[in-house]
């Protein structure tokens, strides 16, 4: 039977897509000298947020996410960025696949807020393979074997990788999802203003609410 030894080489983004892609090239070893005719290959990808460290911009905005980071001995977990697939094609002995990895500057969604948050340095990262062999015995018969959750291959992802990624495609912005009776609202006040666009209405009202801050904040 089938023995597989599973590397996370490297990450790059997919050039000339119109969604922001990457690429994770994944080294495929074969142990027990089996002619594999193609492999069904899935990953889950969690984020060991508890394998890095964080600059005191990044712990203000993870804030959200993990509380104070007083609590983040108990609030600071691995969590689940995405699952993935590929099928890969025949080889003995050795091969290389490319796992595509659909990304999001969403920041209703926890993956793009933690990434949104990171100023430099690496994500750490632990892709779980599971899926299906088909390989061939030593008479030629067409065998099926699954490959056990117990293949695992951790990655170091550059931040800077991500930020190169999202700014091709997005550049200087982030996604919001708003309740529609928001878009409303906002639309009422970005039209009673006078201003021209949602980034300035929002500027606006920030503003407001930072001089509001400020004023009570004398008060007492």
């Amino acid at each position: 039977m089938p023995d597989l030894d599973l590397e996370v080489v490297s990450a790059g983004a997919e050039p000339d897509s119109l969604i922001p892609i990457l690429n994770f090239r994944v080294r495929i070893n074969e142990r027990e000298g089996h002619r594999i005719d193609s492999i069904s290959l899935r990953c889950q990808i969690m984020v060991q947020a508890t394998r890095r460290t964080y600059a005191p911009g990044e712990q203000e905005a993870l804030l959200d996410l993990f509380g104070q980071p007083a609590r983040w001995g108990t609030t600071l977990k691995t969590m689940l960025w995405t699952h993935a697939s590929t099928d890969v094609v025949g080889f003995v002995g050795s091969t290389e696949t490319i796992v595509p990895v659909p990304c999001t500057h969403d920041l209703t969604i926890t993956a793009g807020k933690y990434f949104f948050a990171l100023e430099d340095g690496e994500i750490p990262l632990m892709f779980q393979f599971s899926g299906t062999i088909f390989w061939r015995d030593e008479e030629g018969t067409l065998q099926v074997a699954p490959i056990p959750w117990s293949k695992e291959a951790a990655f170091r992802l550059p931040v800077a990788t991500w930020r190169a990624l999202m700014q091709e495609h997005d550049p200087d912005s982030a996604w919001l999802c708003l309740r529609r009776d928001t878009v409303d609202r906002l639309n009422r006040y970005k039209a009673h203003s006078g201003v021209p666009g949602w980034d300035e209405a929002l500027i606006r009202l920030l503003a407001a609410s930072d001089g509001h801050a400020a004023m009570a904040s004398k008060a007492q």
